[in-house]
């Protein structure tokens, strides 16, 4: 091959790259419709090829053109090669001694298998879980590249740190003789190597076929930096064939010799990559050419000065103390026209603002606008807060899979399976839109409600749908028993699968896609179709499908480990938009953004660590070690993104945007906005925050009502004859403090749902404390037993034993129980001692006289009523929780005890004979410290008894008068803690405080 000169061009940054390489490629073929088809353009990744597509089309109005050959170098495949006609080695093939690559997923569950293998080996190891496995896989799988595409060795790892290290680094190399010993002799049974290598190698018998036998047409590299050493020689190749050339992007020719050999040791700078590629070239950046045309409006050069100004090596920026001295500060300030910065409270704002600035671009006819951003979250807020303007854009880097509702829906089946429908994960995959069980789909979900309803709230059902159909009601209105069994039907072998302690993989997938098809299904159209139906269908049944043809790498698995294993695999797998997104508005990638323009670019989410990302050296090597064999810095990388940085924001107007606070914890700005505020201090110019407030004022002003309305209370005024005329203390107390609720219970009727999957301890915890003491008294209400406490012991046995408490929950309760016990004992000892009789959970009733001859009934149920030796009674109430204030029943809002005292007093008492109220107290029994006390109130029971039942007569009179509403809190101080029916009368609207109208 002739020796020449390197043809290495570069497209100034504030330029768009697509649309200049296009137009100068366009004006070298002169108006020869055949001469672009001649030329192979090499590209970085499959996106750009589509880029590059886009812009000849702009470029030749719509009209039809022949275009050249486009290859992505990220995504290199032989068969692209051989077919677009490029000769290989000698007229072969390129890829005639390289293996084919192995598949992703087959390869993370060889070293899943590889890694249970290991853990196997020693007793002294502790063995990962399946799904652990998987995902120390994917790390595994990581560092395989990262070796393979630097082209380095396994062999050099073991002389990395001498064997008198730390033991951890030991332990690290053991694991790592998974890839050192193992993996090549996986590799060569599978006929296969990694992709990271099969690219490596295809770029490097390509350059190799290049040197011996240049290509007579035109090869043109363009858009990549060289950070890849197989791609950096293979640009070195194109550059030195006779018609060959390398385009670089946003190439700094005008930093001074001083900046550019810092340049060449930092990697965290964005032109880092492309000196070293320059050096390995043997060119000067003076040998580098501007490419002969531009693509459209370009930016003052001045934005890019400024860039290269702020982004400098660290060891160049002692130059900043004298930039308040330079000549050229005004011609500088032109780089800030059109760029802009947001600072945002917080990623929500940041969302809704940059939602805003790309609908406003909207408004100029032919206007564009995209958002950049790594930050896949945010790009999703983008994207919903847009829908509301029905605008739908896509974001370009894809929604995972697991998001996606093809891959929830597998994720909740397979766990509903595994949980051995358990409530949560039950319903969870039940009401998932695509669950319909051969129904019409809202005839499903209404037999899912009544399933919830009648089944699944409070305790949790027994195991399986053994358990569900035990635990229906007798009456079965709902019709449950044979939509369950048809469940049942549907899902028998999954479950059996899912429950097997050792089940080959490749058998679980079956069984239970099995079952996810047959549930998708409706009454009017097959499971398949609706289950992998569109792009995320599509891209999950391709997961499916290819999980089952490889699941014979796996180990064999533990059933229950399934649905982790299957979240772990499905990571990384991304549902891509197709073509066909908004014309004008887009959502890129910094890659994707380093090779195209928009009218307005918005540069999103940068925050360190978000942009650019966290520098993590991963979790096998440190940073000495990766630099001792042979792996470039992670910093590499904070300088690709630096370059992407720096070449999006050489836009024509930009505005870079960052929330203050990301997940309620404050942020730290991104070191590049950092370095432009420096730069902007030292040169005396204003910092870029001064008026892009009113984008955040805006994005507020559209959730905010145009004028605020003024919410009154609710206070329903049922008729007389819809209005209760029997209640038991403890709903006087509700009368008291909430008449709304108590309307919401008593006369609406309705119940609050219990929790699902309640602990039975913590709903009968009061319950059982009660139940133990009513069966101690009613057992012993004279005399006592000889060991009082033992006798409460048993009692409390079979309490728990009968309510079935969980392990855990008794390990907690039963020591306090054991304590409340002791405490009881030495009470009833104490108490008994005087001959007292002691009456437990005895009913009472006493009238009040009502309206228009009606009567009211009040109605108790006393915990334990005590008759002393001189006749007169106690009333106590035992409390598991808090006990009443004083002054609540002073006031008569707490009036259980004292309306008690009245019942008493007038016999009302089945079996209790009538005499005077001595005293009313509460026993507090929490079994801690300590496990009981006596809270006795204050004042004579009589008197309190007395006022209690004339205040009832008051309340009840009052309510007797249909125009008398049931408000909600009408005395705030008395408001109960919680009430089930608070979130009914919208307390939170109106007591806010005082709401003006604004209109």
């Amino acid at each position: 091959m002739t020796s020449t000169r390197p043809a290495v061009h570069t497209i100034p940054p504030g330029v768009s790259f697509v649309d200049a390489l296009a137009r100068g490629l366009y004006d070298e073929a002169g108006g020869d419709p055949l001469a672009l088809s001649r030329v192979t353009v090499l590209l970085p990744t499959r996106r750009a090829c589509r880029t590059l597509h886009e812009a000849f089309l702009r470029l030749s109005g719509g009209a039809a053109m022949l275009l050249p050959r486009m290859l992505p170098l990220g995504d290199l495949d032989a068969e692209e090669l051989v077919l677009s006609g490029e000769a290989g080695p000698a007229g072969g093939r390129y890829d005639a001694d390289i293996p084919p690559a192995l598949p992703e997923l087959r390869r993370q569950l060889l070293l899943t298998r590889l890694i249970d293998r290991w853990g196997e080996a020693s007793a002294e190891r502790e063995r990962a879980t399946v799904d652990q496995a998987a995902r120390l896989a994917g790390e595994l799988a990581r560092l395989l590249d990262q070796v393979e595409t630097e082209g380095l060795s396994f062999d050099k790892l073991r002389d990395l740190v001498p064997a008198e290290h730390a033991r951890h680094w030991q332990i690290t190399l053991e694991f790592l003789d998974i890839l050192t010993a193992w993996w090549p002799q996986i590799e060569g049974e599978e006929g296969a190597i990694s992709p990271a290598a099969r690219r490596r190698r295809l770029m490097q018998a390509w350059a190799e076929a290049w040197r011996s036998q240049p290509p007579s047409h035109p090869i043109v590299a363009a858009g990549s930096t060289g950070s890849i050493p197989a791609t950096a020689d293979l640009l070195h190749v194109v550059a030195g064939l006779p018609p060959g050339r390398v385009v670089l992007p946003g190439l700094d020719t005008g930093a001074d010799a001083a900046t550019w050999t810092a340049v060449k040791a930092d990697p965290t700078h964005p032109q880092h990559n492309m000196a070293r590629l320059l050096d390995r070239m043997k060119l000067d950046r003076a040998d580098v050419r501007d490419w002969p045309a531009e693509g459209g409006e370009r930016t003052p050069p001045a934005r890019s000065e400024l860039l290269n100004l702020a982004l400098k090596p660290a060891a160049a920026t002692p130059d900043w103390r004298d930039l308040s001295g330079r000549s050229d500060v005004q011609r500088l300030e032109l780089g800030l026209g059109g760029l802009h910065r947001l600072d945002c409270p917080g990623a929500g704002e940041e969302a809704s603002a940059i939602a805003l600035m790309l609908r406003q671009a909207l408004e100029v006819p032919g206007r564009t606008a995209a958002l950049v951003t790594p930050d896949r979250g945010l790009a999703r807020r983008v994207a919903s807060e847009l829908k509301r303007w029905g605008l739908t854009v896509d974001d370009s880097a894809g929604m995972p899979l697991r998001d996606t509702a093809p891959g929830t829906f597998l994720r909740l089946t397979a766990q509903m399976l595994a949980d051995g429908l358990a409530p949560l994960s039950l319903l969870a995959a039940l009401k998932h839109p695509l669950a319909a069980g051969g129904q019409d789909p809202g005839a499903f979900r209404a037999r899912v409600r009544a399933l919830e309803v009648a089944v699944l709230r409070g305790p949790r059902p027994g195991k399986g749908f053994a358990g569900l159909l035990d635990a229906l009601p007798e009456d079965d209105e709902a019709g449950l028993r044979l939509w369950l069994e048809n469940l049942r039907d549907m899902a028998a072998e999954a479950e059996a699968a899912l429950a097997t302690a050792d089940i080959p993989l490749a058998d679980a997938v079956e069984a239970h896609m099995r079952f996810a098809e047959a549930l998708a299904a409706t009454d009017r159209e097959p499971g398949p179709a609706r289950l992998w139906a569109g792009d995320a269908g599509e891209t999950a049944a391709d997961f499916a499908s290819e999980l089952t043809r490889n699941a014979d790498a796996a180990p064999v698995i533990g059933g229950t480990r399934y649905p982790a294993l299957l979240d772990g695999l499905m990571a990384g797998r991304e549902v891509r938009p197709r073509y066909g997104g908004h014309p004008r508005l887009a959502i890129w990638g910094p890659l994707e953004a380093r090779m195209q323009r928009a009218d307005l670019l918005i540069l999103g989410g940068l925050n360190e660590g978000t942009w650019p990302a966290e520098s993590d050296p991963g979790p096998w090597l440190s940073r000495p070690m990766r630099a001792g064999f042979g792996l470039p810095p992670v910093e590499r990388r904070i300088g690709l993104m630096a370059h992407d940085f720096a070449q999006a924001a050489s836009a024509s107007e930009v505005v870079l945007t960052r929330a203050t606070r990301v997940e309620g914890a404050p942020s730290v700005p991104s070191r590049w906005l950092l370095r432009l505020d420096a730069v902007l201090d030292a040169l005396g110019l204003e910092r870029l925050t001064a008026g892009e407030e009113r984008w955040l004022d805006w994005a507020r002003q559209l959730d905010t009502p145009a004028r605020s309305i003024l919410i009154a209370p609710p206070e329903p005024r049922p008729p007389r004859t819809a209005r209760p005329t029997k209640l038991s203390v403890t709903r006087v107390e509700m009368w008291m403090r909430d008449p709304y609720a108590l309307y919401a219970e008593r006369i609406l009727k309705l119940r609050p749902l219990d929790p699902l999957d309640q602990d039975p301890g913590a709903a009968e915890h009061g319950t059982l404390i009660h139940k133990v003491l009513e069966r101690f008294v009613w057992a012993y209400p004279n005399a006592l037993p000889d060991d009082p406490e033992t006798e409460l012991l048993r009692l409390g046995r079979e309490a728990f034993d009968r309510l079935g408490v969980r392990p855990g929950v008794r390990a907690f309760w039963w020591p306090r129980f054991a304590r409340i016990a002791e405490w009881l004992a030495a009470q009833e000892r104490a108490r008994r001692a005087g001959g007292l009789h002691v009456f437990a959970e005895r009913k009472g009733h006493r009238e009040l006289p009502g309206a228009d001859g009606r009567t009211f009934t009040l109605t108790a149920k006393a915990d334990r009523i005590e008759r002393g030796a001189d006749g007169r009674l106690a009333i106590i109430d035992y409390k598991t929780g808090g006990v009443p204030s004083e002054k609540s029943v002073r006031l008569g809002f707490s009036p259980q005890l004292p309306l008690e005292a009245a019942i008493a007093a007038a016999g009302a008492f089945a079996d209790v004979p009538t005499a005077e109220v001595g005293a009313i107290a509460y026993w507090r029994l929490t079994g801690g410290n300590p496990p009981g006390e006596i809270r006795a109130v204050k004042g004579d029971p009589g008197e309190l008894a007395e006022q209690a039942f004339a205040g009832l007569q008051e309340l009840v009179t009052a309510f007797e008068d249909p125009q008398t509403p049931y408000r909600a809190v009408p005395r705030p101080a008395f408001a109960p803690r919680y009430s089930d029916y608070r979130h009914l009368s919208r307390v939170q609207e109106w007591s806010a405080g005082t709401f003006e109208d604004e209109g």
